[in-house]
């Protein structure tokens, strides 16, 4: 069956700030307290949905959430006025309001979980929302984002969506960035890899011991079950401790995968073997690409910080594959001698696009965490949300939305500014119009 994988990118928030809660994330730590430039970050990210577009490829936007977020604010015992409830937890605990006010769902491959109907028993495209339990600021995203994704994938005869598992430790999940798919085309069954740091219930633990390991095994294996995936095709790995010690808090930081080819780091997982036996068993000796990158050329804290592996890597209308690297690649010798050779080798990948993703790469994101990749047919295609789809003309409505509504510089204490969560729910109220989505935010439902 003939299908595209779509890059949904999320749009980057008013309230883009650095206030370092990402504990296991070096960059985003290194950068606290900062001044960020929101109105920066969200052109930067359009500026690569644009190229990607501009490359032929089936580009779509997904919106922020709005953020603070004044209804957890509300549940945590902040009472008063939206502008009194705020100013209160910035008065009482300013670490609280930088968790709610933070743009975190920007990075939409932490969005859910999607597996496309060639993979799964009854033929639909499934879709889980990630619940993201391991860090506060984050795991307030689902609901909205289960409100977003359903307004994008109507329920019907092509979408089933599921709820996010339940929010506890055991069963952390952080959605497509610890999820890949290997296949000999979009539309053909493909092998979906789970990717995990430990085991949610401490059967075999982790070894891990600077940063927390997020992913549970528990967490792929009942999203496989809910996406009714075949066993045969379904793979669980373990990322490599040393990886997540040296700031991989996400599979996506470490290696990318796409159709046949998978880019990654010699430390990625702990089991290289048990990954060959199954593309072998699936696919066939040789079929599959495994383009690995040794420690000697690129060490562990080389890749974090330039986050070479937290590419997207897209095959070309050509057919041929294109890694799209921050600019920061290009600013490490190691790593910008290394691309240099890698796309003179005989493997898919033959170009590079390189993208000034500054803004969220301070934060720990780069072009990877910036998109969710959906493999859809023509006739899912055809039901989706079409104003979501990016084009020319939607990406100067953007642009003009962005200026504005976003300030062009924010720190952290200005989180507590009542006018922000104005501004915010203004803007997100015209983007809910621009994309066709409906009310989607707490606020529009009140």
């Amino acid at each position: 069956m003939t299908a595209i994988e779509i890059n949904m990118d999320g749009l980057v928030g008013p309230t883009h700030n650095y206030s370092g809660l990402s504990y296991g994330n070096v960059a985003s730590l290194g950068n606290a307290a900062a001044s960020s430039n929101p109105r920066e970050a969200a052109r930067q990210g359009i500026a690569k949905m644009q190229r990607m577009h501009e490359l032929g490829l089936a580009q779509s936007v997904l919106p922020p959430q709005d953020r603070p977020h004044v209804q957890v604010l509300r549940k945590l015992g902040f009472r008063g006025t939206d502008a009194e409830a705020i100013a209160e937890a910035a008065r009482c605990a300013p670490r609280l309001l930088a968790a709610c006010g933070s743009a975190s769902a920007m990075w939409t491959a932490n969005a859910a979980t999607v597996s496309p109907s060639a993979d799964t028993a009854d033929g639909r495209v499934h879709i889980t929302p990630a619940n993201l339990v391991n860090k506060f600021h984050r795991s307030i995203e689902p609901e909205t984002t289960r409100r977003v994704l359903k307004a994008v994938f109507p329920d019907g005869p092509h979408f089933a969506h599921h709820d996010p598992l339940p929010a506890v430790t055991q069963l952390g999940d952080e959605g497509a960035a610890n999820h890949m798919r290997l296949c000999t085309g979009h539309g053909r069954p493909g092998l979906e890899v789970f990717v995990h740091g430990r085991d949610g219930f401490g059967v075999r633990g982790t070894a891990a011991t600077r940063f927390p390991a997020r992913q549970t095994r528990e967490a792929g294996e009942a999203i496989a079950r809910l996406h009714r995936l075949d066993p045969v095709r379904t793979l669980f790995l373990k990322q490599h401790a040393g990886a997540i010690d040296a700031g991989v808090f996400h599979n996506d930081v470490i290696a990318v995968a796409n159709e046949n080819a998978l880019f990654q780091h010699e430390y990625a997982f702990e089991d290289e073997t048990v990954l060959e036996r199954a593309l072998d068993r699936i696919f066939g000796t040789g079929a599959c690409h495994r383009i690995v990158v040794p420690a000697r050329r690129i060490s562990l804290q080389t890749a974090v910080q330039t986050y070479l592996f937290n590419s997207q890597l897209i095959t070309m209308p050509s057919g041929d594959m294109t890694l799209v690297v921050p600019s920061e690649c290009m600013q490490s010798a190691p790593v910008a001698e290394y691309l240099e050779e890698l796309v003179q080798w005989d493997t898919p990948i033959r170009g590079l696009e390189v993208m000034d993703l500054r803004q969220s790469m301070r934060n720990g994101g780069g072009p990877a965490c910036l998109r969710l990749r959906v493999v859809l047919t023509r006739a899912e295609c055809s039901a989706m949300r079409p104003e979501v789809m990016y084009s020319d003309q939607l990406g100067q409505r953007l642009l003009a939305w962005v200026d504005r509504h976003y300030r062009d510089r924010l720190l952290p204490a200005e989180l507590a500014d009542p006018a922000l969560s104005r501004e915010s729910r203004t803007a997100l109220d015209e983007l809910s119009t621009i994309l066709g989505l409906g009310s989607v935010y707490p606020f529009q439902l009140e």
